[in-house]
């Protein structure tokens, strides 16, 4: 884990991740537009003051995910064409939060 309280994998959520969290706190999800996945684009991580901690491409499935910090974040998705959305999360240590962030 960084200094800021995140780490996280290029290219979003790796397929198959692991459902356990073990020690980590885990913030995961698929972005999807009309029900399908959106690949091109990326998932960032803001603190409570609003301030960027991380950012990962989207997988081929639309999929991100963080290792943060317990406590509260917001999820900001950012996709061709202006398209964003934003969702404030917790993620609790031992625990996979688990979004689907339609844009």
């Amino acid at each position: 884990m960084t200094a800021e309280g995140c780490g996280a994998p290029a290219g979003g959520a790796p397929a198959g991740a692991a459902r356990d969290a073990g020690a980590q706190a885990v913030v995961q999800g698929r972005v999807t537009q009309d029900g399908s996945a959106v690949a091109v684009g990326y998932a960032r991580l803001l603190n409570p003051g609003g301030d960027f901690v991380a950012e990962v491409p989207l997988g081929e499935d639309g999929g991100f995910r963080f290792f943060a910090a317990p406590g509260s974040w917001t999820l900001r998705v950012l996709t061709p064409g202006n398209v964003t959305a934003e969702r404030v999360v917790s993620a609790d240590t031992g625990k996979i939060t688990d979004l689907e962030v339609a844009v």
